[in-house]
């Protein structure tokens, strides 16, 4: 998760695939009969058209092949289906072996089930004709990052330098880049150095062997080394005799290390910042048109080094491509430069007393919220003058804590964010449930607005997110998953914040009544349909 939902109205990127599954969970469709019998193979916008007739022969024909199984009705797969087909027609220009394919998963059941297909869309990439084992697409969901997954694996995943020279020529060809050092290429360290090298294709990978190159370096032991024209210039991790490499610990090192040691906050950085997954954000607000706010970089930047791999040291401009998640963290231009702390697990922020902007002051307050000796700064909104007056009690953070844990009450909260499509759509059946049970004394239906009030204990993930708190000592939560209809909102309430046992319903359509809409890693706001 993010800044917050911060980043789910600034961040423009796409999203990620891999990290997080943000399909849409497949419903049970009716089975069709196939109208294409042949193993023909077409294309539709340079994409092939493949069914359970054609298939096996696909594999045949190409090397490396990415099929994206999709349902017609999905939003996602909607929304992809431009970056699929363009990534396709620039794998065919530059007369790659990869090739895409696309299977409608609604129709072709049986290839559906064969590769456990159950969200759509699903992507997995098959290579030399193995139908067994194929690979989860962990890549970016647009053109660029799918031509850029597809050409890492179509060629070496790493540029072999055979001499001084040339790895010279290498290191200094871009910003950053990763050359493994090791003694024998074949060795299980340079194997798992080529599986990273294949998955990170967003940075420039090299490998050498040869003993003049680790003399030009001064190496004399397998070493992997980033190399950048930035901050301390290179970074060695030595690989240990024992252990070897660990895949995923390579991965994080380089992910972290191949940062600038302060990010600007840009829609250029904004990936690399968050796909850096480091547990937290340190954050100056400035005005950087202003000359004596700029100034203040200096203690931030000499902080920033005690906590690499810890703590993510970024700038936000006030006045330029950070304005829009100024409201999110309770903040307007003219409270820079200012300093928040941003705890990504739960988007916790934290807040100096008085801003300092020293090094030594910026890092004993880092150090103090990483101890745990730092209460987070909640967000809170005013309450409405009728807040408890409506159907639809309207709460904030200030005053959630007396409703919800009255223990007299048996209170149904409403988590919402006002951009979300699926909140929206189940307004008119929350209001309606309001109207219902206003008369009772035991039970309130409510709302909070989760992008603008935050609570100490609770942290929202999706929306909407329905949570019941019955009444009595103890402090209980219950998360409501089921339908979200007014019905079965007062079965719930009626049976004392359960559901009774009744036989299952598999939907027939996609868009039930369950469906949550999240931010998504890189904060744009993606849906899920979930049964």
């Amino acid at each position: 998760l993010v800044w917050v939902l911060v980043l789910s109205l600034a961040w423009l990127g796409p999203a990620v695939g891999g990290e997080e599954e943000d399909g849409e969970v497949v419903a049970e469709e009716e089975e069709g009969d196939d109208e294409v019998l042949s193993d023909e193979l077409k294309e539709e916008d340079g994409v092939l058209v493949l069914h359970e007739h054609n298939f096996a022969r696909a594999l045949s024909e190409h090397q490396l092949l990415l099929v994206e199984f999709y349902a017609p009705w999905c939003g996602h797969c909607q929304r992809l289906a431009p970056a699929f087909a363009q990534a396709a027609a620039a794998l065919k220009d530059e007369s790659s072996p990869a090739r895409l394919g696309k299977v409608d998963a609604t129709v072709q059941t049986a290839l559906a089930s064969e590769f456990g297909i159950t969200s759509y869309p699903t992507l997995k990439l098959f290579r030399d004709g193995n139908r067994t084992h194929p690979l989860a697409y962990t890549g970016r969901m647009d053109a660029k990052g799918i031509v850029s997954w597809m050409e890492r694996r179509a060629g070496p995943s790493a540029t072999l330098l055979q001499d001084a020279d040339t790895a010279a020529a290498f290191v200094g060809s871009q910003d950053v880049v990763v050359v493994g050092f090791f003694k024998n290429l074949e060795s299980e360290a340079a194997q798992v150095f080529y599986e990273v090298a294949g998955e990170m294709v967003d940075m420039t990978f090299g490998v050498a062997e040869a003993a003049e190159v680790f003399e030009a370096y001064g190496l004399s032991v397998n070493t992997v080394c980033l190399f950048k024209k930035f901050d301390e210039g290179r970074t060695d991790f030595p690989v240990d005799p024992a252990r070897g490499l660990d895949a995923a610990e390579l991965t994080q090192l380089l992910r972290v290390h191949k940062l600038e040691l302060v990010m600007e906050f840009t829609n250029e950085t904004s990936d690399h910042i968050f796909g850096a997954k480091i547990p937290h954000h340190m954050l100056l607000f400035l005005n950087m048109s202003s000359s004596g706010q700029l100034a203040l970089r200096d203690g931030f930047q000499a902080a920033a080094g005690t906590f690499r791999g810890k703590v993510l040291f970024v700038v936000v401009d006030v006045a330029g491509y950070g304005a829009d998640v100024l409201p999110f963290f309770g903040l307007t231009p003219a409270d820079a430069p200012t300093l928040r702390l941003v705890k990504m697990e739960n988007n916790r922020k934290y807040q100096m007393d008085q801003d300092v902007f020293s090094d030594t002051a910026i890092r004993t307050f880092v150090q103090a919220v990483l101890d745990g000796k730092v209460k987070p700064r909640l967000l809170s909104a005013e309450p409405p003058a009728d807040w408890d007056t409506r159907p639809v009690k309207v709460l904030v953070g200030k005053t959630f804590e007396q409703v919800a844990y009255d223990e007299t009450k048996n209170v149904f909260v409403k988590f919402y964010a006002p951009w979300c499509s699926h909140c929206q759509a189940m307004a008119a059946a929350w209001e309606e449930l309001g109207e219902r049970y206003k008369d009772r004394e035991d039970i309130v239906i409510a709302e909070l607005d989760a992008t603008a009030n935050e609570l100490e204990n609770i942290t929202i993930h999706g929306f909407p997110t329905l949570h019941y708190f019955p009444a009595g000592p103890g402090r209980k939560m219950v998360e409501y998953k089921s339908n979200r209809d007014v019905e079965t909102f007062s079965k719930f309430l009626e049976n004392g914040g359960t559901l009774p046992e009744e036989p299952p319903v598999v939907p027939k359509t996609p868009e039930n009544s369950t469906g949550r809409e999240e931010p998504s890693p890189l904060g744009t706001a993606e849906s899920r349909d979930e049964l």
